[in-house]
């Protein structure tokens, strides 16, 4: 097609559709501690860091917890302890530079789950409607592609109960998880139809549920078909009729999930995590006719001292990942604090220019 430039929004499109379109899109997940770098090492502070590299995405979610009220508990110079609106207590650092610890859990019985169930309500309240308008209608002026965000399945039941509690359930109570993954999704679909009614409409549904570690799922492909496919078919086919595309961000290595995941209706899976086994150009070729990817970009290779590594990792992968559209740049999950501004800086420079068509 024509080189003619295309706007953020035009050139997503292009990319979920399997196209070519003038070069791939752009978009990436800096740590807030990782931001706090770039700024003291000369990034302007005057100028959002999603602008200053071009990033063409930007995601709208309601509140979906139980909404259990958030307090802190402890504060020191280094961590903040608070509760949680999941009925948890966790702990962070300040800047939030790493994954925060959960202290506990809102969900340990049945009792619980009943009891966080009932205020699982969709309502307007869900909504910060005054932030929402000012930030779409920009964004929407910026022709970015505008996606509507929600935290789903598994992923969600992580934030309610203990990973070693949760596991055993999905062979001991599968009717249980099972309720509670089909509640998140009722609760997904209801507050996405009260966003559209006041009149936001979205390019695609940006959907969170982490299902895979280091080498593999968590659970079987088995189980995952049995107690999460169900609601990922009936999510994906709700935001297909009202014209959005959906993109599926699992950390880990989900590679076994993929055939049902793309019989489920996903339009675009997200990181690919090189550390966890995902490989871009593997993936690419094996489900590339039915699948676009984002991300892939190992991030230890941005911050290796010699330069040639990132550009061997983004010449030898996106160049083969871009062919016949369906590829968007992204690191591989998020851009930790020990990659400088310069090196990111450079990193953007190779995505630019090795992602031209």
């Amino acid at each position: 097609m024509s080189k003619t430039t295309l706007t953020p929004r035009e050139r997503f499109q292009l990319a979920l559709d399997h196209k070519e379109g003038d070069r791939i899109p752009i978009h990436d997940s800096p740590w807030g501690a990782t931001i706090t770098r770039w700024h003291n090492e000369g990034l302007s502070t005057e100028i959002p860091v999603d602008e200053y590299f071009g990033y063409e995405l930007r995601g709208f979610g309601p509140d979906l917890s139980p909404q259990y009220p958030v307090r802190v508990l402890e504060r020191t110079p280094e961590y903040i302890v608070e509760t949680t609106s999941t009925g948890g207590i966790r702990k962070n650092h300040r800047d939030y530079s790493t994954t925060p610890e959960l202290i506990d859990y809102g969900i340990k019985t049945r009792a619980d789950w009943e009891a966080a169930k009932k205020r699982l309500v969709p309502g307007y309240t869900r909504v910060d409607w005054v932030s929402l308008k000012h930030n779409y209608e920009r964004a929407k002026a910026d022709n970015l592609y505008l996606t509507y965000n929600a935290v789903t399945g598994y992923d969600c039941l992580q934030g309610y109960i203990r990973s070693d509690e949760l596991l055993p359930l999905l062979l001991t109570d599968p009717g249980w998880v099972r309720e509670m993954i089909e509640t998140q999704a009722d609760m997904v679909i209801e507050m996405a139809k009260i966003v559209m009614q006041e009149g936001y409409r979205f390019d695609g549904a940006f959907l969170y549920n982490d299902m895979g570690y280091r080498n593999a799922p968590f659970f079987s492909p088995r189980i995952y078909r049995e107690l999460i496919k169900p609601s990922d078919r009936r999510m994906f086919d709700f935001f297909h009729a009202h014209g959005m595309k959906v993109l599926l961000h699992s950390c880990g290595n989900v590679k076994p999930l993929i055939p049902d995941l793309i019989d489920a209706g996903l339009d675009c899976l997200q990181p690919l995590e090189v550390k966890a086994g995902m490989d871009l150009v593997e993936l690419k070729r094996e489900f590339g006719r039915d699948l676009a990817f984002m991300g892939g970009i190992d991030v230890r290779t941005m911050a290796d001292p010699d330069p040639a590594a990132v550009e061997r990792e983004i010449a030898t992968k996106i160049p083969v990942a871009k062919v016949g559209g369906g590829y968007i740049y992204h690191s591989d999950h998020s851009i930790p604090n020990n990659v400088s501004f310069v090196q990111y800086q450079r990193v953007m420079e190779l995505v630019q220019r090795y992602g031209q068509y």
